[in-house]
């Protein structure tokens, strides 16, 4: 059975301040528990109905009911199990590769979406702007289905960053040279903006070359989705 307090701690970890705070954050479902598990990520504690779910120590795993899971769940519809997770320290990033360099990305559908991307297209670094949802966030992790485990995620003043990078710095553009007939490096920064507005003016003055991809439908459709926009992107960048 559930304490109030392991009740109140589950339920503080919905805000990111608390997050930040408790250096926690939780995540639900069997498969991006276990994937977590299998990482380097280290288990605070796992409440599951099934007690065979895992093959983890007594001390960090507590069983309950699914009404008790309903009380901590972020879910309409909790499915079996919930994980909290330290969150990781920061570690430097490895500029031997493409980066993706995201500016303002508010909706944690998006971000949980281009993080799963980066996993799938073998990406290990994902830097971040301060004011770009937080990765942690329930929704955003929901989304990345356990790749947030194996991608390096960093929040940062992306101005500072971008100005000590020596490789070159790419970002998205509606009025770019076509990302199909660029010439695209082995190693790179790929930047994309905000859902609404793009790469801020601020970050727009770092980019070593503005690409797009070639609209051949209807003109009023103003832009892609930033996330259908980052498979595409990554698609071309591992076709070199």
């Amino acid at each position: 059975m559930l304490s109030k307090s392991q009740i109140k701690l589950i339920r503080s970890l919905q805000q990111k301040k608390y997050r930040n705070q408790l250096g926690l954050f939780f995540v639900e479902g069997k498969k991006t528990v276990q994937e977590l598990l299998d990482s380097n990520f280290r288990p605070h504690s796992i409440y599951a109905e099934d007690v065979n779910m895992f093959s983890i120590s007594d001390d960090s795993f507590t069983q309950i009911t699914a009404a008790d899971l309903k009380q901590i769940s972020s879910l309409k519809n909790p499915n079996g199990v919930l994980g909290v997770f330290y969150i990781p320290k920061t570690k430097p990033v490895d500029l031997n590769d493409w980066i993706v360099v995201l500016d303002d990305i508010r909706d944690p559908g998006n971000l949980g979406t281009i993080i799963r991307l980066c996993d799938w297209f073998g990406i290990k670094n994902l830097v971040c702007s301060s004011n770009t949802v937080d990765c942690y966030n329930p929704k955003v992790l929901q989304a990345t289905m356990g790749s947030i485990s194996r991608i390096h995620i960093t929040y940062t003043a992306l101005d500072v960053f971008l100005k000590g990078s020596e490789i070159p710095i790419f970002g998205a553009f509606m009025n770019g040279a076509s990302v199909y007939s660029s010439k695209l490096p082995e190693k790179g920064m790929l930047i994309l903006g905000n859902e609404g507005k793009g790469i801020s003016k601020e970050i727009e003055t770092l980019v070593s070359k503005k690409i797009t991809i070639p609209q051949h439908g209807n003109k009023t459709t103003e832009s892609l989705n930033v996330a259908t926009a980052t498979a595409i992107l990554l698609n071309e960048i591992r076709r070199v």
